[in-house]
């Protein structure tokens, strides 16, 4: 079965990719006072509700040129949830202040510690003002640049005091651990949520090893973490349908060449698939 799948894997990925149900795409914007309102993109089911939802942070290639549509991992995540009960929110960060992809920008303004937690809070507080929306029944999922600002939003010392509920579990796909880890060691840092990464051991953009050290200092606080490697994925492994593919000119690598391995792994991306939902319901 499994040398099945190896042969004709890739073909069952392209095919289950084209053949994804429709789900209508609705740009909203999140009002933020004086400054400019933070544009999003929301998958929503179908009914009344209340559902429960998830806040998805995109990674450092942005949401989408500001079209009707977003398309690749953060479409086909938003659809997936979206029939599986869930409202899905995706904040632009950088669309929202005129800016494009990040990936090859060493000097960004928009930081997974600071300028992405401000969207992920505000993207909660205003799902949660919604009829439709479970008010403490909202999760936290991130790619990249946006697994990072989920474990940076989770910092005890991060959480918002507005009096909402707090977010009710978080998911980070591939993040960069190694900063979090260095602050995790130089004080009482932990992840007040239930977390779960999910990584690939042959990713080189951001390695698996200080994510591996961060749940070990999560755990050793006595909070719930847990890590899920794969073997042979790297980078954007629950890609629908990416073909590896190598890029360069990456602002930041874990060897400084500026290169790393992205695509598909249809056997990661399959557990990842079951795994998320999975966790989320618990």
């Amino acid at each position: 079965m499994r040398r099945f799948l190896r042969s004709f894997g890739w073909f069952a990925i392209l095919f289950a990719g084209y053949l994804a149900p429709a789900r209508a795409q609705e740009r909203v914007e999140i009002p933020q006072g004086e400054a400019r309102p933070l544009k999003a993109v929301l998958f929503r089911p179908s009914g009344p509700g209340p559902f429960p939802a998830v806040v998805a942070l995109h990674g450092c290639g942005g949401l989408g040129s500001g079209t009707a549509m977003i398309g690749g991992r953060h479409a086909d995540w938003g659809q997936r949830l979206a029939d599986q009960g869930y409202i899905v929110l995706f904040p632009d960060s950088f669309g929202s202040r005129g800016l494009g992809p990040q990936c090859l920008v060493r000097d960004r303004t928009v930081r997974p510690s600071k300028e992405r937690v401000s969207d992920a809070y505000a993207a909660k507080a205003w799902l949660q003002q919604r009829p439709d929306v479970i008010a403490d029944k909202v999760s936290l999922l991130g790619w990249s640049n946006g697994g990072s600002s989920v474990l940076w939003s989770l910092a005890d010392e991060r959480k918002p005091q507005d009096g909402r509920p707090d977010f009710n579990a978080a998911v980070a796909f591939y993040p960069g651990c190694r900063q979090v880890t260095q602050s995790a060691g130089r004080r009482d840092w932990a992840s007040r949520l239930p977390l779960l990464i999910l990584i690939g051991e042959a990713d080189t953009w951001t390695p698996a090893e200080p994510c591996r050290d961060l749940v070990k200092l999560m755990q050793a606080g006595g909070r719930n973490a847990t890590i899920i490697t794969y073997a042979n994925a790297v980078h954007e492994f629950d890609h629908p349908n990416r073909q590896p593919t190598k890029r360069t000119g990456l602002a930041f690598t874990s060897d400084d060449s500026g290169e790393a391995m992205v695509g598909t792994d249809y056997e990661a991306r399959a557990d990842a698939l079951a795994r998320v939902p999975a966790f989320l319901k618990r």
